[in-house]
């Protein structure tokens, strides 16, 4: 047993656990909730007893100083996957696997070491919506764009270990985690280890990450996880651990409770906005205080969904018995909720109002009953806006972007002339990420809907409608309420069961709108989680985040240019106006209903063949086997060339001489500035790519969807169109100057010309290179480009460490020097002194550089080697992260 002497015995009825209790750490009893589960981490995971002890004590020494603290290895329990970013991560595996056969090993071997799940829902677009057929339309198409990595992705759920996927039309891999793959407190045989004889399973905090930034949507139910990059989720899912600053950990404290009609929705908003204004980037938030005992879990969950809109790393709640209510109405074990319930108390995790203070670095009250019915918009989650006050705000947000209210146009929807003016309203969409989870307010929504719908009500003709359930229990339990009749009255059908818009998934507008997208400010109105320009639709420039019934109540308005809680929304038979108070629930008729058909049954049924698939999924053709059969003609999947020619043991590596600069770039430089996304541009490098293997542009789909492709995401690197590559001469997005012809050239060719030429390359930044979210195409698209080292004045902490996995060399200007101050500007030729990493820390730490200019002269400085621990040195001697553990998993 590892670390024994940390380890104690747990009884929970006639079962015994081994655990790790936090108590035995002096000071630990003064701790948050989230750094008691780190703390609980490093003393079960820590390679040496000494090495927990040291590791414990950093968390326990940052965690009772409120400040940031030193470096710490956290082990996740499982990895979550969504499908865009979880196929190049089993690409990855699948080559893994036929380099482990090339070096005489079992390829057998190469799978997950802790258990992950990937859910097929960010491909799903509603094509189709507004009618019967909506779902089974879009689901078709969704299979004839994608059928060749859901072929992949079959033959991934048969031929890997620890590995479960659900395929398309499930849900959402939030909402599923939360009903299904959250334990709360995981066990080793949970996790598929098997326990040896004589001894007890080991129970421990669940936790994860995710390759989804919404990831911490598990926080609501006592489970810390957050989001990460590829690159890191595919180390831990290889059983590596993930560095971790000991972070902040801002409090949030709650009292009171929610007035009548008030959402989760509108507390999320509200923490968005009092939290992005407080500042709280890179800290834990966690809640506590007396008005906890009046959230329910899923309320919670829809709080922790919004974590990334205010830039923290969880939102994270303790276990009570709000917490232990969900587990059992979605069916997990009575000997399981007894689990969590002894484990979270034992661990000092469970809400007791009487235990010790814990030490916060800040803490900020909120009064729930100050909560008020909101909206957020036109573009940033945080921007809140009390409904009562939408109208007054949508005028100054015109005026201030310097539109006329008075502009309209008309157009002619199915025969009918509508005039519309700016905000009128393109999209309404009960989408799944934020609020789905919630069963009231899917509820209050499937009421307001009802009620429009008996009163004569219809949204307005140019408003396409939009429903997504997060599963199939959320459309089951409006099924049973009798509620799904009205909404698909009011053309709110089911169009599939994904993320749809909250990531951009809406399909196409009606034409007429479309046609006058250049001349109107269009808005759209949807239940998720952002709403960035540009993000829910291409034609829509305005986007408001609202509760789901608020988005019933705008299409019936169909602009938002509205008073919504005073305006007449239409009139019954009788000539009777409708307002919004009219057909707005109660919450007791919602309690109501909630209570009556929000049962165990009914989430057991929602659950059932979760991993089945439909007809379509069961046809697909992959049959398991140790390594997949690459298909020449896939242009969605191909073999990735990360292990060619590597060998056993570890080279050294080549020497950087003469390297040339394939960028020259600013200060802030972000991930998506370098990492391909969106769509692929006509008269791009990834384009032609397509082109010549006989795709047409219609078919070219996004960045997203070819991420299993290295060979499209190869050439979209450094391709946004708002790049600016000092090296192009004024020429924005990929391009750059290649010094073997003298001429500006599309960057990925000059790259490909430089490595036919032997030239190794680098990449010169200013500050904070490589901000922004995690994104493993930043790292491996730069080193498949052939960068050997990024030279910059500071780098992100995460990308710095995704370049190290991908082996690309982090090397920082020393303080107070930068390209710069140095003189250089691109055109040097640069030569890096030999580095040693044999004994994980880098010797040299500081190494010499020497930038040859054309003329001859030559500019000597020093740079920084940014490979910070002796785990990172390893993982660059190997050649990268992958490397390393394909080395030992060979063995």
């Amino acid at each position: 047993m590892k670390n024994e002497k940390f380890a104690a015995t747990l009884s929970v009825g006639d079962a015994a656990y081994t655990y790790y209790p936090v108590e035995q750490v002096e000071g630990s009893e003064k701790l948050p909730y989230a750094l008691k589960v780190l703390l609980e981490n490093v003393l079960r995971n820590a390679e040496s007893p000494e090495a927990a002890s040291d590791l414990a004590k950093r968390v326990v020494e940052a965690g009772c100083a409120g400040e940031v603290g030193s470096e710490v290895e956290f082990s996740p329990a499982r990895v979550l996957f969504q499908d865009f970013t979880g196929v190049p991560v089993f690409v990855d595996f699948a080559v893994m696997r036929e380099a482990c056969a090339n070096l005489g090993g079992d390829p057998a071997k190469i799978n997950p070491q802790i258990p992950c799940d990937l859910v097929i829902d960010h491909s799903v677009i509603a094509d189709v919506a507004g009618c019967s057929c909506a779902m089974e339309k879009n689901m078709e198409l969704e299979f004839q764009r994608n059928g060749e990595r859901y072929n992949f992705l079959k033959w991934a759920q048969k031929s890997f270990q620890n590995v479960r996927i659900v395929p398309p039309g499930a849900g959402i891999c939030h909402q599923l985690n939360i009903e299904q793959f959250a334990q709360v407190a995981m066990t080793s045989t949970a996790a598929g280890v098997e326990t040896p004889e004589g001894e007890n399973p080991t129970v421990y905090f669940d936790t994860l990450v995710g390759t989804d930034s919404h990831t911490p949507t598990a926080n609501g139910i006592g489970v810390l996880g957050w989001g990460v990059g590829g690159i890191e989720a595919e180390a831990a899912a290889l059983g590596q651990p993930i560095t971790t600053l000991v972070p902040k950990v801002v409090g949030v404290r709650l009292t009171g409770e929610l007035s009548e009609g008030v959402a989760a929705m509108d507390v999320a908003l509200t923490f968005a906005k009092m939290l992005r204004e407080k500042g709280v980037v890179g800290c834990f938030v966690e809640c506590f205080g007396p008005g906890l005992d009046s959230l329910n879990a899923t309320q919670r969950t829809c709080i922790s969904n919004m974590t990334p809109e205010y830039g923290s790393t969880c939102t994270l709640f303790p276990v009570d018995d709000q917490t232990l209510a969900y587990l059992r109405l979605t069916g997990r074990s009575e000997q399981q909720v007894a689990l969590v319930e002894q484990y979270a108390k034992a661990q000092g995790f469970w809400n007791d109002p009487q235990a010790p203070e814990r030490v916060y670095s800040d803490v900020v009250e909120l009064d729930l009953s100050s909560v008020k019915r909101s909206i957020a918009g036109p573009s940033r989650p945080h921007d809140r806006i009390f409904l009562e006050q939408a109208q007054e705000r949508f005028h100054e947000i015109c005026a201030d972007r310097g539109l006329d209210l008075g502009k309209k146009k008309t157009v002619d929807v199915n025969g009918q002339a509508c005039e519309l003016g700016h905000g009128a309203l393109a999209i309404a969409a009960v989408t799944s990420c934020t609020t789905a989870t919630d069963p009231s307010m899917m509820l209050t929504a499937g009421l307001v809907a009802k009620k429009a719908a008996e009163a004569g009500l219809k949204p307005k003709p140019w408003v396409k409608c939009i429903l997504a359930p997060g599963s199939h229990a959320t459309e089951l339990l409006l099924e049973r309420a009798g509620l799904m009749d009205g909404l698909r009255d009011l053309g709110f059908y089911t169009c599939g069961f994904g993320c749809m818009s909250c990531i951009g998934n809406s399909g196409p507008i009606l034409p007429a709108l479309h046609d006058i997208a250049d001349d109107l400010e269009l808005a759209s109105v949807l239940s998720g989680n952002r709403n960035f320009e540009g993000r829910i639709s291409p034609d829509v420039s305005q986007n408001y985040l609202a509760a789901p019934a608020t988005v019933i109540a705008y299409s019936l308005a169909g602009t938002m240019d509205v008073d919504l809680p005073n305006a007449v929304l239409g009139e019954r038979a009788d000539g009777t106006p409708v307002k919004l108070a009219d057909i707005w629930p109660t919450d007791a008729e919602v309690a109501d209903l909630l209570e009556r058909f929000a049962t165990k049954e009914l989430f057991e049924e929602g659950s059932r063949g979760l991993y089945d698939g439909d007809a379509a999924w069961q046809q697909l053709g992959s049959e398991p086997s140790d390594t997949f059969a690459w298909d020449e003609a896939s242009t969605y999947v191909r073999r990735a060339p990360y292990f060619d020619g590597m060998g056993a043991q570890p080279a050294p590596a080549e020497p950087i001489k003469d390297a040339r600069a394939l960028a020259f770039l600013g200060d802030f430089i972000t991930t998506d500035h370098i990492s391909p996304a969106g769509s692929i541009a006509l008269d791009s490098p990834a384009a032609k790519y397509l082109e010549e293997r006989g795709v047409v542009p219609a078919d070219f789909n996004t960045y997203g969807a070819r991420r299993g492709n290295h060979e499209v995401m190869m050439r979209g690197t450094f391709a946004n169109v708002k790049l600016s590559n000092k090296l192009a001469e004024g020429k924005k997005g990929g391009w750059t100057r290649d010094f073997l012809k003298d001429e500006i050239v599309p960057l990925f060719d000059a790259a490909m010309g430089y490595e036919q030429a032997g030239v190794p390359l680098v990449v010169v930044a200013g500050k904070m290179y490589g901000s922004g979210s995690s994104r493993d195409w930043a790292a491996k698209g730069p080193m498949l480009l052939g960068i050997r080292a990024a030279f910059a004045e500071s780098f992100e902490r995460i990308h710095r460490s995704n370049l190290i996995g991908m082996g690309v060399m982090p090397l920082q200007f020393e303080e107070g020097e930068s390209a710069e101050s140095l003189g250089l500007d691109g055109s040097e030729q640069y030569t890096v002194g030999a580095v040693d990493f044999s004994k994980g820390l880098p010797e040299p730490r500081v190494v010499d550089v020497m930038a040859k200019k054309a003329d001859g002269t030559e500019v000597a400085f020093k740079a920084t080697v940014r490979v910070d621990t002796p785990t990172e040195g390893k993982y660059f001697e190997h050649g990268g992260i992958l490397q390393y553990v394909l080395r030992q998993l060979a063995k």
